[in-house]
């Protein structure tokens, strides 16, 4: 057998490359294959089951066209690219998504398809539900706000609003971006697909949901009109405003469409009702208009009936998914919650970890300020203890001090009362000086007294014997011896010497009277300066003992009324005028 028997003939092929929403496939096809082919192999891959909402679009010159499925590939005016281009869309849409969409896969696809034509201003939207389909589309994406990753300028980079909605305000991006973010904080817990379908269900409601609009005209004068085919049936719109119909023609009020070369023709179920007729500028358009009127009207059909086994079993086993990834959803918030709770946990541990080793090296460092506090205090403690058995040291002094100066009080007292005994010994010795003066006084008198008698009576006796003298001279002289001389004044004196013994005796007694009056005189005198010579004495002692009890009872007071101020009055004012009596009494003696 050769080599070219053992191949076999390889089949024709061509290159196509299909784009979805979100990837893009290339897929090797054979010559033979028809539209269906292709697009069951697409949804294999995708993972599609919902296919009836889906076809293969291509660009046909200035308009577009959907890939026939009984028709092979090749056959149909697609380009002769290589390879051939297509584009994976939805080209019927559900009256009802939430009811409707059953693989998350298609609702995926939904989404995408129609937030990009939101974006692109194919389908309008106010500024407030734009904000809103955002914060649910960042939900899709980013998952639930995190303020601690989710940084200011984090959807820099995201496409979220229309270009129209951004130019009608002035607003910078960050404002659009912190309303957003408003939103968006409010969608916690949303999973992806609920974001998604949440987002379907706001789209659903806008006015240009799900309409395939193209230009035709009403009638041979070409009054330009907009029809548009979805899901609710065949609406006429003004060309400059797709928002509001002029007429619509529900599915259920249809009873026929068809075509003839460029007119289309519109029969109502009520015959009553006048037929509506209106052109297009090419067959092709026609076709298509024609196409998506039959399968959107086959569509609103199948949604009034009872669902086929297949869609009953893919609901059940979407229910049975949807309860199992809620489940899974529960248990993974769960496991999420618990892993914030342990992150919280073990944070709060680190926390407090941290915290504790801070009030740990606070208390190391209070401990180590208290050691040295101790330490201080104990220094303090010893120097107060040396202080305070310093103090009691000088307390014992002062103690002593206080017994040694009560003593001396005691000794200044015991000498204050010898002194005034001395005193008032002194005191009774010059009473009895001062009488023994007197005394001597009267007596010095009494022998003044008598010296001056014993004068007048020696002056009589003189007298008289001189006269007895001048008598008896004569006498004598005659008997005896011729008259002698008359005699001087001694002579008489000596003749009164020579006078009888009883003149002589009263001579005698007055000299022995008179050294008698001069020795008393002598002793008197030297007694007084004796006395003179104490009282100075006497007053000297007193002046030091008074000084000194002074100095020692200020001391006694100064320890014990330091605070008080107190001032001693002087304790021997009365002895001054005892002082001043004496004095003056010695300057009587001494005058005496």
């Amino acid at each position: 057998m050769s080599i070219l028997g053992l191949k076999k003939k390889q089949p024709k092929t061509f290159k196509v490359k299909v784009i979805t929403m979100d990837a893009e496939m290339e897929f090797s096809c054979e010559v033979k294959w028809k539209g269906k082919d292709l697009f069951d192999l697409v949804c294999r891959t995708v993972g599609l089951r919902e296919t009836w909402f889906f076809g293969l679009r291509y660009t046909v010159k200035d308009t577009y066209a959907w890939l026939k499925q009984e028709k092979r590939v090749l056959d149909q005016e697609v380009p002769k690219d290589s390879p051939i281009t297509f584009h994976f869309l939805a080209k019927f849409f559900p009256e009802k998504v939430e009811e409707e969409l059953v693989q998350e896969i298609t609702q995926h696809l939904f989404f995408l398809q129609v937030k990009k034509q939101i974006l692109d201003e194919e389908i309008f939207c106010s500024p407030e539900a734009s904000v809103l389909l955002a914060s649910y589309a960042v939900q899709a994406k980013y998952g639930d706000y995190d303020p601690n990753f989710h940084k200011p300028g984090f959807l820099a980079q995201d496409e979220l609003l229309p270009k129209r909605v951004l130019m009608q305000y002035q607003m910078t991006a960050d404002m659009w971006e912190e309303k957003i973010t408003a939103w968006y904080a409010e969608h916690r817990g949303i999973a992806r697909d609920e974001a998604e379908m949440e987002y379907l269900k706001i789209a659903q409601d806008l006015e240009m949901y799900g309409v395939s609009y193209f230009a035709i005209t009403q009638n041979k004068r070409d009054t330009d009109l907009l029809l548009g085919v979805d899901a609710q049936g065949l609406h006429i719109y003004n060309p400059n405003s797709k928002l509001n119909p002029n007429k619509s023609f529900p599915w259920s009020g249809i009873r026929n469409i068809s075509y003839s070369e460029k007119e289309f023709t519109i029969k109502p179920l009520d015959k009553k009702k006048d037929v509506f007729k209106f052109y297009s500028s090419q067959l092709r358009v026609n076709k298509l208009i024609l196409q998506l009127c039959i399968g959107n009207h086959d569509l609103f059909m199948r949604r009034r009936k009872v669902d086929s086994i297949e869609v009953q079993q893919m609901k059940a086993q979407a229910k049975e998914e949807k309860a199992r990834k809620k489940m899974e959803r529960q248990i993974l918030a769960r496991e999420k919650q618990m892993r914030e709770e342990a992150e919280r946990a073990k944070e709060e541990m680190e926390r407090r970890l941290f915290q504790l080793q801070d009030e740990a090296r606070l208390a190391n460092d209070a401990l180590l300020r208290s050691e040295e506090t101790a330490d201080l205090l104990a220094e303090k403690a010893q120097i107060a203890e040396e202080e305070a058995k310093l103090l009691a040291h000088k307390a014992a002094e002062a103690e002593q001090d206080r017994q040694r100066l009560e003593v001396t009080a005691m000794k200044t007292k015991e000498e204050k009362r010898l002194m005034e005994q001395k005193m008032r010994e002194a005191e009774q010795l010059a009473v009895k000086l001062v009488e023994q003066s007197e005394r001597r006084l009267k007596e010095a008198d009494h022998l003044k007294q008598d010296l001056t008698e014993a004068k007048d009576a020696e002056r009589r006796a003189k007298q008289k014997l001189l006269e007895i003298t001048k008598t008896t001279y004569p006498l004598i002289a005659a008997y005896s011896a011729p008259p002698a001389p008359p005699a001087p004044p001694e002579a008489a004196d000596l003749a009164y010497d020579s006078a009888p013994s009883r003149l002589d005796f009263k001579d005698s007694d007055m000299k022995r009277l008179s050294m008698e009056i001069e020795r008393e005189r002598l002793e008197y005198m030297e007694k007084s300066k004796h006395l003179q010579d104490q009282l100075k004495e006497l007053k000297t002692e007193i002046e030091s003992l008074k000084l000194e009890e002074q100095q020692q009872q200020a001391g006694v007071y100064s320890l014990r009324n330091e605070a008080r101020g107190y001032v001693q009055e002087p304790a021997y004012a009365p002895h001054s005028n005892r002082n001043s009596a004496y004095m003056s009494q010695r300057a009587y003696f001494e005058e005496v």
